[in-house]
C-alpha cells in the first residue's frame, strides 16, 4: 500500500479537528446557566476551545504545503471549518458573556459577526481561486476571522483571569463586537505575515517577542499579553491604511492595476453576474459578419 496517497487526509484531519473545537465550544457555551457546573468555568472552557481551534486552523494549511496536498476541496473545507470555529462559537460565547441581558439588540450584534465572517471567508475564497498559482500576497483584505475571533476569546480570558464575573457595561462589549464585524468585510488591509522570510534578523525579533512574551505573561497575565497582540497588530493594520492610503493608489495606477473598489470586490463575488449575463446574450444573438467584412 502507498502511504503516500493518503497524505490528503492529513490536514484535512486537522481542519476537522478545529471544527471540533468550535462545537465543543458551542456545546460549553449552551450549558450556561443549568446550574451543572460554574458559569466562569464554562465561558472559560469555551474561550480555550476557540483558542486550540486557532492551533489546529495554523497547522492545517503548513502541513498541505509541507506534504504537497493543497486542493481546492482544502481550501473550500477550511473556510467552512472558520465559520463554526471562529464565526458561530465565539458569537454564541459573547453572547452568553456579555451581551444577552442586551436582549434583541444583543442577539443582532451576536449575529452580525456571523454574517460578517462567512461574508469575509466568501470574499477570500473568490480572490484566492483568482490568484491561483501566485505567491502569497503581503495583506489580507480585510480582517482575518481567527483574529476577530480570539480578540473576543483574549477579552473573556482576561477577565476570568483578573476575577471579573459580571460585566459592568455591556454596551462597550456590543460596540467592539460591531466594530470587528465591520472590519472583517471592510477594504483595510492588514498583514498577512506570509512574505517574512526566516532570516537571523527576523529570527532574533520573533525570539525577542516570544521571551518577552512569556516573561510578562508569567508575572503578569498571559491573557492580557494574548490580547494586547490582537489589539496592536488592529492597530498596525489601521495605522498603514492611514499612512499608505495614497501611495498604495499612486502605486496602483503605475502599474495600471484595477482599484480594489467596492464594485469590484462585488464584482469578484458574482454581484453583477445578471448584467454580465445580459451582455453576453446580446453578443450572442448578434449575427455574424459577412467574410468581406470581416477581411
Amino acid at each position: 500500500m502507498d502511504f503516500r496517497k493518503t497524505y490528503f487526509i492529513l490536514p484535512n484531519l486537522f481542519t476537522l479537528a478545529g471544527v471540533f473545537c468550535g462545537f465543543y465550544s458551542i456545546v460549553l457555551s449552551a450549558r450556561i446557566g443549568e446550574g451543572e457546573s460554574s458559569d466562569q468555568d464554562l465561558l472559560y472552557k469555551a474561550a480555550l476551545a476557540i483558542v486550540l481551534g486557532l492551533f489546529f486552523d495554523s497547522a492545517d494549511g503548513r502541513i498541505a504545503r509541507l506534504t504537497k496536498t493543497q486542493s481546492s476541496l482544502g481550501l473550500q473545507l477550511d473556510s467552512l471549518a472558520d465559520v463554526v470555529t471562529f464565526g458561530v462559537a465565539p458569537a454564541i460565547l459573547v453572547y452568553r458573556w456579555g451581551l444577552e441581558d442586551l436582549g434583541l439588540v444583543g442577539l443582532i450584534v451576536a449575529f452580525l459577526f456571523i454574517a460578517a465572517g462567512a461574508l469575509r471567508l466568501a470574499r477570500f475564497n473568490v480572490l484566492a481561486m483568482r490568484e491561483e498559482g501566485k505567491p502569497p500576497g503581503k495583506y489580507f483584505l480585510g480582517l482575518p476571522i481567527p483574529v476577530a475571533a480570539n480578540m473576543i476569546v483574549a477579552l473573556v480570558l482576561t477577565n476570568h483571569a483578573i476575577g471579573v464575573t459580571k460585566i459592568a457595561n455591556q454596551s462597550s462589549i456590543a460596540v467592539l463586537v460591531a466594530v470587528l464585524s465591520y472590519l472583517m468585510i471592510s477594504r483595510v488591509r492588514f498583514r498577512s505575515m506570509k512574505d517574512l522570510k526566516l532570516t537571523r534578523r527576523t529570527a532574533i525579533a520573533a525570539g525577542t517577542i516570544l521571551v518577552l512574551g512569556i516573561v510578562v505573561g508569567a508575572q503578569i497575565n498571559g491573557a492580557a499579553v494574548f490580547m494586547l497582540l490582537i489589539t496592536l497588530f488592529i492597530a498596525l493594520g489601521l495605522a498603514e491604511e492611514v499612512l499608505f492610503y495614497r501611495r498604495r493608489r499612486r502605486e496602483q495606477r503605475k502599474a495600471h492595476e484595477p482599484d480594489d473598489s467596492e464594485a469590484d470586490v462585488l464584482a469578484e463575488l458574482g454581484a453583477d453576474g445578471e448584467r454580465q449575463q445580459a451582455a453576453s446574450t446580446v453578443a450572442d444573438s448578434k449575427p455574424a459578419p459577412p467574410p468581406e467584412a470581416s477581411r
